[in-house]
């Protein structure tokens, strides 16, 4: 196979792996707490020999996620808490301890504080959160300090990534940061608020738009090359 072609194959796979990443952004524009994704493009070069041309190669292998501020919405729930600043809150996933921005809370029978999934949430500590069931008044200040009929009963963890390009997704809005993480001091929590997703749905679909351009000139270029190389063995076999 000419080096051309595999030079584009690559390049499509990349552009194909990056229109899942736009269409996933955009499919997400309304989900609670998620970061919209972006994708790094590499390219791998190699010599193919002492008087032939260096051969070009694209990889589309590293995904970034786009830690800005989502826009907050009031929800007026009492356990719907949001980050103004950064940081993440730390919960407790069955496979180990996650980060995430989503802060839809609710406690459980037992007065736990869980997420949507039932995943417990946790303080700076990594102890789960109780709440008194029956406590008439439930506040949490700025610190994340939560306090039933004015008594002190915990403080939500919010932490920061102890390195945030380590950070892999675990799912669509939970992330895992195997290097560690450290306390946000400088973070602030809004209870009765929700933070939206950080995409922008209209520069979503012009990212689209381009990347499918882009593919469909390479898929053409293809085509053209494989005609091309039909009517070269037609023409040898004569």
């Amino acid at each position: 196979m000419d080096n051309t072609i595999y030079a584009t194959l690559s390049r499509q796979s990349g552009l194909m792996g990056q229109m899942q990443m736009v269409a996933n952004n955009i499919a997400n524009a309304n989900t609670t707490g998620f970061r919209a994704e972006g994708m790094l493009f590499s390219e791998f070069i190699r010599r193919t020999g002492a008087d032939e041309p260096s051969l070009s190669m694209a990889a589309a292998r590293v995904r970034v996620t786009d830690l800005a501020q989502g826009a907050l919405a009031m929800t007026g729930g009492r356990f719907d808490l949001a980050i103004q600043g950064d940081g993440f809150f730390l919960v407790a996933a069955p496979d180990g301890e996650r980060l995430t921005r989503a802060g839809a809370f609710t406690p459980d029978a037992e007065g736990n504080l869980v997420t949507m999934q039932g995943w417990p949430v946790l303080d700076a500590g990594g102890a789960p959160l109780f709440v008194p069931t029956g406590a008439g008044q439930v506040a949490i200040a700025p610190d994340g300090t939560i306090s039933a009929d004015g008594q002190p009963v915990g403080q939500v963890g919010i932490v920061l990534p102890a390195d945030p390009l380590a950070m892999t997704r675990f799912d669509g809005v939970g992330f895992r940061s195997d290097a560690g993480w450290e306390p946000a001091p400088d973070a602030r929590i809004l209870q009765g608020f929700l933070e939206e997703s950080n995409v922008d749905p209209v520069l979503e679909v012009a990212r689209m738009i381009e990347v499918q351009r882009a593919y469909e000139m390479g898929q053409t270029f293809l085509e053209r090359e494989d005609e091309r190389i039909r009517n070269v063995i037609q023409t040898l076999s004569r």
